[in-house]
């Protein structure tokens, strides 16, 4: 395969003259052109449109040139060079770790993240403590990947090291197999892993592999400088004006915590729990225009979807409302599941309404939650603070922060609604965001709803009937 994409590559650039210089280019058609990995850490298309670290930053990095971006996804990393070396693609932005083997074809802008790099493992099947503890395993990873590279400066010193290389996956596939049992081991950076041991909570790190890899941008080499060097200064403006720790949080914010234990029962309250609740979420969901994923979310962070539950502080139900928003709400039965439900979406949807319209999504989202956990009113608090900082209150990176700090005499002194524990609403909805996120995986792997027996009946008798 390697010798295959060299052959390829080589051709390509036989038949390339001399263009002029790329950012005259993509300023002269109005159009960057981005091959990207179709995977989460890069760029992925959901309901509400294309979004994705990479996809993020490329856009902002359109925008600054005043062009359009076209993005031009590939499925595995193997395409990325092809579509780069046949003008394709301007620039690749597919969270391309810097190897030996890339630099021969591409050159690397401004690094604008590090990653460690991980064998995994699932548990139960033997931790192993050194290279040598995986000689007699079987290890797959993703073909032309700086994984391969890895492996391979690793076999230098232990000859008889064995994996084999798949063209046609992405890690979180490879992650997979190896959680299904149907790989031993598998080689992945910090990003992937840290999303996908959500989803399967046995996966484990064995060995670091590599600490600190520098991710990058790749261009063309020969006509490429002049928009590597635009690109390098939108990067190092983006690091300094706080944009790459927004766009971090916003996709790799949730991943900090991570309870093994709290994982495992989550997905087995997923099957044996929400099911009792589940039409009632979705229908309260349609009822206050809320993906009734966020309200399943809401309400296990809330009660573990149990509906007696009732907390020392005298909040109760599914949904835990306190008697005043039971009140504000006109609701009597804070215990029953669907008051509850319908309340609770009620009050989010309420909450949702009073954060500043200046507020891009999904940073309202998480805004809205921690309102719906601490108070609207503290969250005015933390925005104050936020401003004091000199900071951007519109945005969740700065406000998880700021919101902290409501503990601090220092600050809930001189605010007007005073103490809070502010560090509550930044794990509450860092716990929120990861069983949102699991709970849109589970029910994006469910099977299509089959026909009732009515729909099948009548589809049966439909076809008996004579023509008209």
């Amino acid at each position: 395969m390697r010798t295959l994409i060299i052959i390829t590559i080589a051709g390509l650039i036989g038949t390339c003259s001399s263009p002029p210089p790329l950012l005259d280019q993509v300023l002269e058609i109005g159009e960057l052109r981005v091959v990207t990995r179709d995977s989460p850490t890069a760029y992925t298309i959901s309901p509400d449109g294309p979004s994705g670290p990479e996809f993020d930053l490329a856009q902002a990095f359109a925008d600054e040139l005043g062009v359009t971006l076209i993005i031009e996804p590939v499925a595995s990393v193997s395409e990325i060079l092809p579509k780069i070396l046949s003008g394709e693609a301007h620039m690749a932005a597919a969270g391309l770790s810097i190897t030996d083997s890339r630099r021969e074809y591409l050159n690397f802008g401004h690094p604008y993240e590090t990653v460690d790099v991980h064998l995994i493992y699932k548990l139960g099947t033997g931790k192993p403590r050194s290279i040598n503890d995986v000689l007699d395993r079987s290890i797959e990873v993703m073909a032309s990947s700086s994984h391969v590279d890895l492996l391979a400066s690793i076999k230098e010193s232990y000859p008889t090291l064995q994996w084999a290389e798949n063209a046609d996956i992405e890690v979180a596939e490879l992650l997979t197999k190896v959680a299904m049992g149907e790989v031993d081991l598998t080689v992945a950076d910090t990003p992937d892993f840290n999303i996908q041991r959500h989803f399967y909570p046995d996966l484990r790190v064995a060995l670091d592999l590599g600490i600190g890899d520098p991710v990058a941008w790749g261009f063309p080499k020969g006509t490429a400088d002049t928009l590597l060097a635009r690109a390098d200064d939108f990067l190092i403006k983006s690091d300094r004006n706080g944009m790459l720790a927004q766009v971090h949080d916003r996709y790799y914010g949730y991943t900090k915590k991570f309870d093994y234990v709290g994982t495992r029962n989550f997905i087995r309250h997923f099957e044996n729990r929400l099911p009792r609740y589940r039409e009632m979420f979705e229908n309260a969901g349609e009822e206050w225009g809320v993906d009734w994923r966020l309200l399943a979310a809401i309400g296990y962070q809330e009660s573990h979807w149990r509906s007696q539950a009732v907390s020392p502080t005298g909040v109760r139900g599914i949904m835990m409302l306190t008697l005043d928003t039971a009140a504000y709400l006109g609701l009597d039965d804070r215990l029953d599941p669907k008051t509850s439900i319908f309340g609770g979406a009620q009050f989010y949807a309420r909450q949702t309404e009073r954060v500043a319209d200046s507020v891009p999504e999904p940073d309202r989202t998480w805004m809205a939650l921690a309102a719906y956990n601490v108070g609207f009113n503290h969250i005015k608090d933390a925005r104050t603070i936020v401003e004091i900082q000199g900071g951007d209150p519109d945005t969740w990176v700065d406000m998880s922060d700021a919101l902290p700090l409501l503990s601090q005499r220092k600050w809930y002194s001189q605010l007007p609604f005073g103490y809070a524990r502010g560090w509550e609403p930044v794990l509450y909805v860092n716990n929120i965001r990861a069983y949102y996120n699991i709970l849109k995986w589970l029910t994006e792997k469910e099977e299509p709803n089959s026909p009732s027996e009515a729909e099948i009946e009548l589809a049966e008798s439909e076809a008996k009937a004579p023509d008209a």
